[in-house]
């Protein structure tokens, strides 16, 4: 039976829920020490006119129906108490007919639109995630004239610290590769909406170190395009990693680029953005060796290629106390400034993100940390680097000198770490607060654009707020930094409000309130489901990574004799290391798939959630995460199926390795049909997107086999050797388990089958090749796949309910 009307719902729970958010000053010691580039960042910030025209903007493409019943207005902080707030109240002509009906103010037109976002959740009962995700759910709020009003009052709820951090160093190339305007002005308008004021702005910087090194440096076209990785890779190039895999870049992709930063730039800054701009981290050409002999240029070891091609691996580094160093820094800064007019003054540099220094002397360390930011402070004196801390998450290099030395050769509050893994593995709690030093709180949870159901719920609703009222905190934001966007909404809902909470978030209450909101009603079915999934698959607190290494997207380069039986099943708490490099195994390895959860307890959760679905036909929300759910628990269950076909192997089962394999193989199939019924599931739109940019047929190629090779094997292989970086994409798309995923599983079992009949070996080598020459294939290929949903996602997951969880006994760990 259904509960009552979801406004009503809503309303009944606000006044418990509006606990949570007080007038009440909470900074930290943190913000103390960078209170001058708040000061400096407020002074120039857009004029409040420009701030409200371009909320109302956002309004206007997000609910045009009920642009009039809102009015906007920018106030100081001193208005709110002497912090970033969001006002809202009844507009004072609520009850005249056509006139406004809220009134929300905001110190920036970011806090504005988190006040509209607020008020259409807890007023309202709506929901707004990506558009993969199911998009908008705005079909609870009352028709025009007739919104809910507040308390006399209103309410008042500030920031407990100033900064709400985005994305990670590479979610530009994971999830923004292939953005034209359009998406980057939807990304804009859903930052905003969920209180993003400080977001990273990597696009086009192609574009300025093409300037700066040829006009600057005399560096040649032809010894840039060796530079400059492709458009899909291009996150890694900037990073030192790799050079020139997926190029050379186009010359119109530099301009494009550039210009499409430009939009993206004065959007946020008429937001009321901070937006974080790249600076010079010493990754140089390699022909800056002849141009400068004497300059201390180190060539850098091998970063994952298969055999150290140098065509591709061991990039140059400059050392950041040669005099070059700063010279260069200088000059990328002075550009970015010539090109965009303006700048917020804070840079991202990670000089050792995967990268050790050569020598662990803690005054050399120093050394090059002042200079990094001499580099940076001599473009701009009011210059602030933010640092992503994953190197002190997983290079053993970094201990407490280093890490000290590293951090304190910057002036404090010139220097702000990103604690990127803080729901998980939290840097702040080991090191005295950064040893003093401002950061951020960041849940990283999604590694490279997996699809998979996972995160950590009750550490987002409780983390920030215990690390930001401990002992001396130097906490100044809270930050989403994964890899990959466009996936577990629900994770990503509640990490935004944590940058508006004063204290932890009951969980359960909030999923309560999130599974109304997101479909629109309350049904008390999906409500039990969701009670399930917070316990289960947003529950997970094994410390592990979540790289998904499911079966079907990520299969086993392995002799199947090799495989244990007793580690591969009921591997509930698989611990997995922190370090990137380790997560790469040798070739003959099988890295088991993570499971941290009870697998009867989610496919209870999916029954509810089938149950359920009639009475939300139509919901885009509804849709994808019954998509999802249903891939999450048949994706185990394809990863049981595998076991079974490597037991009846080991068993000389001829009989039984046919029967498993061909089932594993329809199910990859049916999945791959279940996928296609939701557009957020499905591999043409990264394809065509790719595509789109392109200005010719070489061109599309090239961008093409760009985003082909992301998603599969991701770096360079030889004839037998698999990258060592396959499947780090992987992604569960329709279009790609058919045409990819299926066929490579069939390739591995037949020459199982073959081995059997022949009585020989398991012939691995001749399995990698003819794999390898599939996936080469398969990413020159322009097959053509689909770009829009098709199916019903009810009635495809309850026919493959039946078909595979139907029997108890089928799935029972």
């Amino acid at each position: 039976m259904d509960s009552p009307p979801l406004a009503a719902v809503s309303l009944v729970l606000l006044a418990s829920f509006l606990l949570f958010f007080s007038f009440a000053q909470s900074s930290t010691i943190g913000v103390g020490y960078i209170s001058k580039i708040l000061e400096i960042q407020d002074r120039e910030r857009a004029l409040p006119s420009a701030q409200v025209a371009a909320a109302r903007g956002v309004l206007q493409r997000l609910l045009p129906s009920h642009s009039s019943s809102f009015e906007f207005r920018i106030v100081s902080k001193e208005q709110c108490g002497g912090e970033s707030c969001f006002i809202i109240k009844n507009h004072p002509s609520f009850t005249r007919r056509g006139a406004p009906q809220i009134l929300i103010s905001g110190v920036t037109g970011v806090e504005v639109l988190f006040g509209l976002h607020w008020y259409l959740k807890y007023w309202c009962g709506s929901h707004i995630s990506w558009d993969k995700t199911g998009g908008v759910q705005l079909n609870s709020i009352p028709k025009l004239g007739s919104l809910p009003r507040l308390q006399d009052d209103g309410i008042l709820v500030q920031r407990p610290v100033p900064w709400n951090y985005y994305q990670n160093a590479v979610t530009s190339s994971y999830s923004f590769a292939w953005w034209d305007w359009k998406r980057w002005e939807k990304e804009i308008d859903w930052m905003a909406l969920q209180g993003i004021n400080l977001p990273l702005a990597f696009t086009g910087q192609e574009a300025i170190w093409q300037k700066v090194f040829q006009q600057k440096f005399n560096i040649s076209k032809e010894d840039l395009d060796d530079f400059f990785g492709g458009p899909a890779f291009l996150a890694w190039s900037r990073m030192a990693n790799l050079h020139r895999w997926g190029g050379p870049l186009p010359q119109s992709w530099f301009d494009q680029q550039l210009v499409l930063q430009k939009k993206i730039l004065a959007r946020m800054y008429e937001l009321g953005m901070t937006p974080v701009l790249p600076a010079f981290s010493g990754n140089v050409p390699a022909a800056l060796r002849n141009i400068f002999p004497s300059a201390k240029i180190t060539r850098l070891g091998n970063w994952f290629s298969v055999r150290s091609d140098v065509r591709w691996c061991c990039t140059y580094l400059l050392d950041a106390t040669d005099p070059l160093f700063i010279e260069i820094g200088r000059a990328f800064i002075e550009q970015q400034l010539t090109e965009y007019g303006r700048t917020s003054h804070i840079y991202n540099c990670d000089t050792f993100d995967e990268n050790t220094p050569p020598v662990d002397d803690p005054e050399y360390i120093s050394s090059l940390g002042g200079s990094i930011f001499e580099g940076m402070q001599s473009g701009d004196s009011n210059a602030v680097w933010l640092m992503q801390g994953w190197l002190f998450s997983y290079d053993p290099f970094w201990r407490p000198p280093q890490t000290k030395a590293l951090l304190h050769s910057v002036p404090i509050g010139r220097l702000v770490v990103l604690d990127l893994f803080a729901e998980v593995k939290p840097i702040w709690n080991t090191s005295e607060q950064f040893y003093g030093v401002p950061y951020i709180w960041c849940m990283l949870h999604n590694f490279a654009g997996n699809l998979e159901m996972y995160g950590y719920l009750d550490s987002v609703a409780s983390g920030p707020v215990e690390a930001r009222t401990s002992e001396n905190s130097t906490m100044v934001g809270v930050g989403m930094s994964m890899e990959g966007i466009e996936q577990n909404p629900v994770v990503y809902d509640l990490m935004s409000e944590m940058a508006f909470q004063q204290n932890k978030v009951d969980v359960k209450e909030w999923i309560d309130l999130y599974s109304a909101r997101r479909y629109g009603r309350s049904v008390s079915t999906i409500q039990n489901a969701w009670n399930i999934l917070y316990h289960t698959v947003y529950n997970c607190t094994d410390g592990a990574y979540d790289k998904n290494r499911d079966v079907i997207v990520a299969f086993p380069d392995v002799n199947p004799n090799l495989v244990s039986m007793l580690q591969g099943r009921h591997h509930t708490n698989v611990k997995l290391v922190s370090r990137r490099a380790d997560l790469v195994k040798n070739t003959d390895s099988y890295e088991h798939p993570h499971l941290w959860y009870s697998t009867t307890e989610v496919v209870r959760a999916l029954e509810l959630f089938i149950a359920g679905g009639d009475e939300l036909s139509g919901s885009g929300t509804y849709s994808y995460d019954l998509v999802d759910l249903t891939r999450q628990v048949l994706a185990k269950y394809a990863n049981e199926l595998f076991l079974k076909v490597i037991e009846a192997y080991q068993l000389k089962d001829s009989h039984g390795v046919a029967h498993q394999s061909q089932m594993f193989l329809d199910l990859v199939e049916d999945i791959d049909t279940l996928l296609a019924c939701h557009e957020g599931f499905l591999l043409g739109p990264w394809l065509e997107s790719a595509k789109q940019l392109a200005q010719d047929e070489e061109q599309q190629i090239q961008f093409e086999w760009n985003a082909r090779t992301q998603i599969t094997m991701w770096y360079d292989n030889t004839e037998v050797e698999a990258s060592l970086l396959r499947d780090y994409g992987n992604k569960y798309w329709s279009g790609l388990l058919k045409d990819y995923y299926g066929p490579r599983a069939a390739i591995y079992f037949n020459f199982l089958t073959q081995s059997l009949e022949n009585g020989h070996g398991f012939q691995l080598k001749a399995w990698r090749r003819e794999w390898i020459e599939l996936t080469n294939n398969w990413q020159k290929s322009r097959k053509i796949f689909p770009v829009e949903s098709n199916g019903n996602a009810l009635n495809i997951s309850r026919r493959l309910f039946h078909k595979y969880l139907g029997n108890p006994d089928t799935y029972d760990h």
